[in-house]
């Protein structure tokens, strides 16, 4: 079938925005009185997990610790993370604003699928490409709106029901492991962009790994995507 949809990741595919959610992790711990920092090597593991607040359990889990209520760190995290997005601490990744524009306007229909929070994918739109969200994506689904995250294909699956397309109608903008893994399991086609925190993990079953989605990358997946020669 002819490709009718770009279905995109967030975290690390639209912006590489990892190491603001780390210090925003970060400083809700100093907040809440906990001994807790997150390097880079520890946060790397740790995003292995989908989920902020699978990531707090998973870690308060291998201290020993089992009573911690992770909701109120998760909210707060959300809320620093949000308000340093909002001062334009991340930009889209290289030649992603001009594909999204792209696409949009030779008809193609965009989507969001990811397991971060809708607050963090509204602001996030709503600085680096000016507008409302849903004026760029036609479906955004988010960790709420599923019951298992990736690599589960929950959240693919649902972007495909809200656009009523088949999988082999879309393609799907990943940078990891466990996104690969969804946008399979969900039928999709998947291109891999690696990001700071997922360079050098085994994307099997990805269509095409580039280094950017810059012009002179997605020429390599021209039978894929034909936009390149716009971009």
């Amino acid at each position: 079938m002819a490709l009718r949809a770009l279905i995109f990741d967030v975290d690390g595919t639209l912006a590489e925005t990892e190491e603001l959610h780390r210090e925003a992790f970060n400083e809700t711990f100093q907040e809440f009185g906990l001994a807790w920092h997150w390097d880079q090597h520890r946060y790397g593991e740790l995003l292995k997990i989908t989920g902020g607040k699978e990531r707090i359990l998973a870690h308060a889990a291998s201290i020993g610790v089992t009573d911690l209520d992770p909701l109120p760190l998760h909210k707060r995290k959300t809320a620093l993370y949000n308000e340093k997005l909002a001062q334009g601490a991340i930009t889209l990744r290289p030649g992603v604003d001009a594909l999204i524009r792209n696409a949009k306007a030779q008809g193609l229909r965009l989507a969001i699928a990811t397991t971060t929070s809708r607050a963090n994918v509204d602001t996030l739109i709503r600085v680096t490409l000016d507008g409302d969200p849903h004026h760029w994506f036609e479906a955004i689904c988010t960790g709420e709106d599923v019951a298992i995250k990736k690599p589960d294909p929950e959240v693919y699956q649902i972007a495909l029901t809200r656009l009523a397309l088949a999988a082999s109608e879309a393609i799907a903008f990943e940078d990891t492991r466990n996104g690969v893994l969804a946008a399979r399991g969900a039928g999709l086609d998947v291109v891999v962009t690696p990001s700071l925190y997922s360079d050098g993990e085994d994307f099997s079953g990805a269509v095409a790994i580039i280094e950017t989605l810059e012009t002179q990358h997605l020429r390599a997946i021209e039978r894929l995507l034909p936009l390149h020669s716009h971009a």
